[in-house]
């Protein structure tokens, strides 16, 4: 079971024109994401995603010459199977064997951004090959799946005040959704135009279906107070990244200002960052990104520290087919684990990457069986998109 390679691509997927949609982001025109392979010198093979930016497009370059020239080598003759030992080694560098001999970190100046990224895609791959080696899927490595079916939300809602009723109600009909989540925030103008917009959500979905609303972290403290204010008679289901995640006091301004649950967490990276959260009580629902976060080692550690505080988990799930997989293996075996989240924008990378996509019934989407994070690379796609 011992690495003998570390490979990564950038794969980057161009959006048909009609299929875009623009958001503070700006028109979203690719999905790109870096392909981890690691295959060990008995032949097997697993797979990893990361991603430079945590939105769907970015230039990967960086990040993949990263885990193939530096981190990548640094594994290769190592046993796979001792993933945590590889984590700590990644994160902490050249001081990685006092982290190990002596139980704290000694973070390298990387601890953050594509660093962790790399660490989050080369530690799915682990779990993939960890899975494949015992015939058993990841999740029930993690201590075994709750439910073999979880709730799932729709993820889009771009449109304008007179459309944004009608496409989120499309997504119902496509999935039998019971919860959506639409895009508000400083691509509105002001405040009073996003709840113009969540206002005609509301009166085109009734009061059965569930709404969140994602400001992106672009408002102030004192706009995201003003909306929470102007819609609390609406009933949103969660108020996700109000303000930047550089400003985690005034996120805690703005929880305690309102009774409408909190989300946040896709920009964090590591346990560390969700601990300040926690201990400042300024969310209720954490949204890790596995793919930014520190992978499924880490991801697993944020949700015992959601757990431990009363906060519910629901990871930042929009990406490619693998961070999706790990999302679905994290949620399977933790209890803080309530909502999965269901890309509804054009995303070849989630749909088309894997021969198998997600299984998506009523709402509700598999957790499946196969092993490792179970999803079959089509190697005809990544050929196609490779950059």
């Amino acid at each position: 079971m011992k690495i003998k390679t570390v490979k990564a691509k950038w794969i980057h997927v161009p959006i048909p024109e009609k299929q875009q949609h623009r958001s503070d982001f700006g028109v979203v025109a690719s999905f790109d994401m870096t392909l981890i392979r690691i295959e060990t010198e008995c032949g097997l093979i697993g797979h990893g995603e990361a991603k430079a930016t945590v939105a769907s497009a970015g230039d990967n370059r960086a990040l993949s010459v990263m885990i193939e020239q530096e981190l990548g080598p640094a594994l290769v003759g190592q046993d796979c199977r001792q993933i945590s030992k590889h984590w700590e080694n990644l994160y902490n560098g050249v001081r990685g064997h006092y982290a190990l001999d002596r139980g704290h970190v000694f973070p390298i100046l990387g601890r953050r951004g594509i660093t962790i990224s790399a660490i989050s895609g080369i530690d799915m791959a682990l779990w993939d090959l960890l899975g494949q080696s015992l015939n058993a899927p990841v999740w029930q490595l993690l201590g075994g799946r709750r439910h073999e079916r979880m709730p799932a939300y729709a993820s889009g809602g771009w449109a304008d005040v007179d459309n944004i009723g009608q496409q989120l109600k499309s997504y119902i009909d496509r999935g039998g959704f019971k919860a959506v989540k639409m895009r508000i925030g400083v691509a509105d103008g002001e405040v009073r135009h996003s709840v113009e917009r969540v206002e005609a959500a509301r009166e085109a979905l009734g009061q059965d279906v569930d709404i969140m609303c994602d400001a992106h972290g672009t408002y102030t403290v004192s706009e995201a107070k003003r909306f929470c204010r102007m819609v609390e008679e609406l009933n949103i289901a969660w108020f996700e990244e109000p303000v930047t995640a550089d400003d985690k006091k005034g996120l805690k301004e703005v929880r305690a200002s309102t009774d409408i649950p909190i989300a946040t967490g896709e920009n964090e990276a590591t346990r560390f960052a969700f601990r300040d959260l926690a201990d400042l009580r300024a969310a209720d629902i954490f949204q890790p990104d596995l793919a930014i976060c520190g992978g499924i080692t880490e991801a697993m550690r944020i949700a015992a520290i959601a757990s431990a505080n009363q906060i519910l988990l629901a990871p930042h799930l929009w990406g490619g087919a693998l961070m999706f997989a790990a999302g679905l293996q994290v949620c399977a075996a933790s209890p803080a684990a309530h909502i999965i989240e269901y890309s509804l924008g054009a995303n070849p990378i989630l749909f088309e990457l894997a021969e198998q996509g997600p299984v998506l019934k009523d709402g509700m989407v598999e957790i499946p069986d196969r092993p490792g994070l179970g999803v079959k690379i089509n190697y005809d796609f990544v050929k196609e998109y490779t950059v």
